[in-house]
């Protein structure tokens, strides 16, 4: 399914134009074009095509009629896509949930009613869905951890780092919340959850710890032994690069689980489109297609099963740090916590 998928990219390109519409403000990291169809999707997502082509194919097979343009730009990029450039696509598709929840809440998003199938805690009204469902993780070099255990805690990692400073010194790897949407998202759960997450971001920072803008970054330098261990990783980028030197851990006080959300902006000149394939990402053939993808499908059965998963909840609460005073506050702490002399 996947050769079958890319083979249906026409099209592959880095930043540039945008289909011949007029140059837009928000910067694009890359366009791909699937099928051949008469009638065009226009899809906005921070997931990279390569990840979302099978899910596409899968679509396709059932829509001949559709090509779909799929654009991918980071989070914050695609919210300024929306709020400030107005861009005419028929389906956003974000990590940024609480971006994603302020396009909703400021009325940028239309109503859909084909969300029934989700768990409350999965959707926001009838205008914000989600899609699939990740868990925020800890990933461990084996090798660095040689006589020491493994953290299943933040207060367990907290004390390896602060009894074992030398080994740990300067490979530390987190998000830099100054600059990703989801790194921003998570850092500030962390803090609504549980005072922890404060000590130990000044315990990590004790260490000058290194700062990343994606997951798959950070998973780079594990393997590579640049870093001991990597903090807040997205889980579905952890599942898909397996290897027997690296450990993935759900921390057993509270293990985040982001949403990935999808809505259609108001701003789209086809909505129905967009609805289409929102109704077939949240099929029972979607899900698994996510799934197979390596984006886990939304499950109430998974949630509880395990105690440690917390969504972080599809609410008005998630607007409180993207407020820009209460964002500037945070960013301001947490740097004095984290970025040390």
């Amino acid at each position: 399914m996947r050769d079958l998928a890319l083979a249906l990219a026409v099209t592959l390109t880095l930043i540039g134009a945008l289909f011949a519409r007029p140059a837009l403000a928000f910067e694009i990291e890359e366009v791909a074009t699937f099928g051949a169809g008469a009638q065009v999707v226009s899809v906005l997502s921070t997931t990279d095509a390569a990840v979302f082509a099978p899910v596409i194919a899968g679509y396709l097979e059932t829509r001949p009629d559709l090509t779909v343009r799929y654009t991918v730009a980071n989070s914050q990029q695609v919210y300024a896509a929306i709020a400030g450039d107005g861009a005419a696509f028929d389906l956003v598709i974000s990590s940024a949930m609480d971006l994603q929840m302020k396009l909703a809440n400021d009325g940028a998003a239309r109503a859909f009613d084909g969300g029934g199938v989700l768990p409350d805690w999965a959707r926001w009204r009838d205008r914000l869905f989600a899609v699939a469902q990740e868990p925020v993780v800890m990933i461990a070099r084996r090798a660095d951890f040689a006589g020491l255990p493994l953290p299943q805690s933040r207060a367990d990692l907290v004390a390896l780092l602060r009894d074992n400073a030398e080994r740990f010194a300067g490979r530390i790897g987190t998000y830099d919340p100054a600059e990703s949407g989801a790194g921003y998202l998570f850092a500030t759960q962390d803090a609504r959850q549980s005072d922890s997450a404060w000590r130990l971001s000044e315990v990590a920072g004790s260490l000058h710890p290194q700062l990343y803008t994606t997951s798959a970054a950070m998973i780079d330098d594990v393997q590579s032994g640049r870093l001991a261990l990597a903090y807040n990783v997205l889980g579905s980028y952890a599942a898909a690069r397996p290897d027997p030197g690296m450990v993935v851990i759900q921390p057993a006080d509270f293990t985040h689980v982001l949403l990935r959300t999808a809505l259609v902006p108001v701003t789209s000149t086809d909505p129905a489109a967009g609805a289409g394939f929102l109704s077939f990402l949240l099929s029972s053939q979607g899900q698994a297609l996510l799934a197979d993808a390596g984006l886990p499908p939304v499950s109430d059965t998974t949630i509880t099963a395990a105690p440690q998963l917390r969504p972080i909840r599809l609410d008005p609460g998630l607007l409180v740090y993207v407020d820009p005073m209460m964002r500037q506050k945070f960013l301001t702490e947490w740097t004095a916590a984290v970025v040390q002399p």
